[in-house]
């Protein structure tokens, strides 16, 4: 309240691990669409490097197990790429392309962090973090804000005009166990969560083919492996195939389904109470045609997903032009 000095006027704040910034929006888009406010300000912001070490701080808090002591995000993003390569194949070449194509994405934006190109070699020959993971397989750690106004449609058009914003068409929030690796059936090649997030999104919107009723998408891409991974929770690609996707460029700005045309976390850090919220500017900005950096031709309607935790919680969101209907491109 104090920075915006709006004394008087009610305040949340919203926490849920890197899922905080899109969990904020879907507090204020559920406000407003009961009718209890006619505005709402969704705000995420993080001062995360104003600390005296690196990393996520208090990290070992969340695997109290002795098992899990001081593993690292990195470490537990490794796993799951090491289980990918095994079971499909895939290789660090692999999610080198993830990282050359973000970059690639995000010389254009002006407000990306990181605004240069890499090729593969970079990626391989970069210092390890957690086998296989590299530093350029790593976003990095940032500082960062974003808001977005939203209101309905009727008092939009008043205040802006035809033309000038966007709407929220789904938005899908699932909750898993703060502990996955600890079930039976954990493979480390799903997370449970986005799978339930994207199919809550999915119905709401009446997506049934993403792929052809969607343009684009705004994927998690805390780790190139999670971005692979993602590909196939939310419904772009079958197990095993999303390494396809990328090595056949249908995810790159001028493919068929353009993921990250922004840059993603890769370019952009992550800012982790302030993401979510970016991506939904991103995807306003996309729909509306005014992309600050890439623009993805033709764009309608697109989705962003947010993982947050130990791979505990997933949300995703689906915005689009107030006249987009889903049924095909």
């Amino acid at each position: 309240a104090d920075p915006l000095k709006l004394y008087g006027k009610p305040i949340t704040r919203c926490e849920n691990y890197c899922a905080t910034g899109m969990d904020s929006v879907r507090n204020a888009a559920y406000a407003v669409a009961a009718g209890i406010y006619d505005i709402v300000l969704a705000c995420g912001v993080e001062k995360i490097l104003d600390q005296g070490s690196r990393g996520l701080p208090n990290i070992e808090s969340i695997f109290p197990h002795p098992m899990q002591f001081g593993e690292s995000m990195p470490a537990l993003f490794a796993l799951c790429a090491n289980r990918a390569f095994k079971e499909w194949g895939w290789t660090r070449e692999d999610l080198a392309r993830v990282a050359v194509k973000n970059h690639h994405h995000g010389v254009k934006h002006p407000k990306a962090h990181f605004r240069r190109e890499i090729d593969i070699n970079t990626v391989l020959k970069a210092p390890i973090v957690a086998s296989p993971l590299g530093v350029f397989d790593c976003c990095a750690m940032s500082d960062g804000a974003a808001a977005v106004i939203l209101t309905r449609p009727e008092i939009a058009k008043d205040l802006v005009g035809s033309g000038n914003y966007a709407t929220i068409k789904a938005l899908g929030l699932a909750v898993e166990t703060l502990n996955p690796f600890y079930r039976p059936d954990w493979t480390g090649l799903s997370v449970p969560a986005n799978i339930k997030a994207v199919e809550a999104a999915y119905k709401e919107a009446g997506i049934t083919d993403p792929r052809k009723e969607l343009d684009f998408g705004i994927v998690h891409d805390c780790f190139t492996i999670n971005e692979l991974l993602s590909y196939q929770d939310l419904g772009l690609c079958k197990p095993g195939e999303a390494a396809d996707l990328i090595r056949e460029g249908v995810t790159a700005i001028e493919g068929e389904f353009p993921i990250n045309p922004d840059g993603g976390l890769k370019c952009f850090g992550h800012p982790i109470g302030a993401t979510g919220v970016r991506m939904t500017v991103e995807l306003t900005r996309q729909v509306l045609g005014r992309a600050e950096g890439y623009q993805v031709e033709g764009a309608k309607a697109g989705f962003a997903h947010n993982l947050g935790g130990p791979l505990s919680v997933a949300m995703v969101g689906i915005v689009g032009t107030p006249d987009w209907e889903p049924g095909g491109k």
